[in-house]
């Protein structure tokens, strides 16, 4: 039942402080909940308008409970400008473990990521090549924040997300042989370089990059190159545009590889 004080829960969601109080965040957008429902995570109740729970299988009905609200009430509880059909409070997972073992494959780690927009397009990016791990420094912008949650359309519900010291990180990974390669513009030509089948690429912010405790971690470095005139006065790629085209070639030539 959507009363007073969970709108004013459900609006305080965008700090935090407030998610990790009450171990709760929200997801938006029928297709959002939808795959919620379906996730690993556990949905704590949802809001819709009673054609979209009509259209819900019996089956996923039976996941959480499920409030009938008008659009007027979805307005309310919205971080939307145009209110979608489904609101849900989910639960926080809780925290997960580096597990040496899993990190089998491509894994992404993010230094200091501070773009909501930036951090959703990564994980939707690691969803679409098949990454399991995305690393998160402490400092990075918090994957549960509304504006990120939504900018992942999905994808957050399907890759672990987890927050970490990079420089424990590093230990970890150096103990299962996975090299570490940094993104910097004076690393080797990503397309000229042998890449191994297991490693970890970080990305570092997006104004400052890599800061250089991290990048002193690094086993090598690696930088797309650029094929803009000299005239150009472009400096640096999005860094969420930049992890797509790292995952694209290492998946490119794992697919080479067999």
């Amino acid at each position: 039942m959507l009363t007073n004080n969970k709108i004013k829960l459900i609006k305080s969601l965008d700090r935090k402080k407030t998610r990790t109080e009450s171990g709760c965040f929200v997801v938006e957008g029928e297709k959002m909940v939808r795959e919620l429902l379906q996730s690993r995570f556990e949905t704590v109740e949802v809001f819709a308008v009673q054609p979209y729970i009509d259209e819900l299988p019996a089956t996923l009905k039976r996941k959480a409970e499920i409030s009938a609200v008008s659009e007027r009430d979805l307005e309310r509880i919205s971080f939307l400008k145009t209110p979608n059909k489904a609101v849900a409070l989910a639960k926080l997972p809780d925290s997960q473990i580096i597990d040496s073992t899993d990190l089998t494959g491509l894994n992404i780690a993010l230094d200091n990521i501070q773009d909501p927009g930036n951090l959703g397009t990564i994980i939707r990016t690691a969803a679409w090549f098949g990454i399991r791990n995305v690393f998160c420094s402490t400092d990075t912008v918090d994957v549960y924040n509304p504006k990120v949650v939504q900018s992942t359309m999905g994808a957050i519900f399907k890759v672990n997300v987890t927050y970490c010291n990079l420089n424990e990180l590093a230990a970890t990974v150096r103990k299962a042989s996975v090299p570490l390669f940094g993104t910097r513009l004076d690393g080797e030509n990503l397309y000229q370089t042998n890449l191994p089948e297991n490693a970890i690429v970080v990305m570092g912010n997006e104004s400052k990059g890599l800061s250089p405790e991290i990048s002193a971690l690094m086993d090598s470095n690696l930088k797309i190159p650029s094929y803009a005139p000299p005239t150009s006065d472009m400096e640096s790629l999005n860094v969420a545009v930049a992890t797509a085209i790292m995952c694209a070639e290492f998946r490119r030539r794992m697919g080479a590889n067999g």
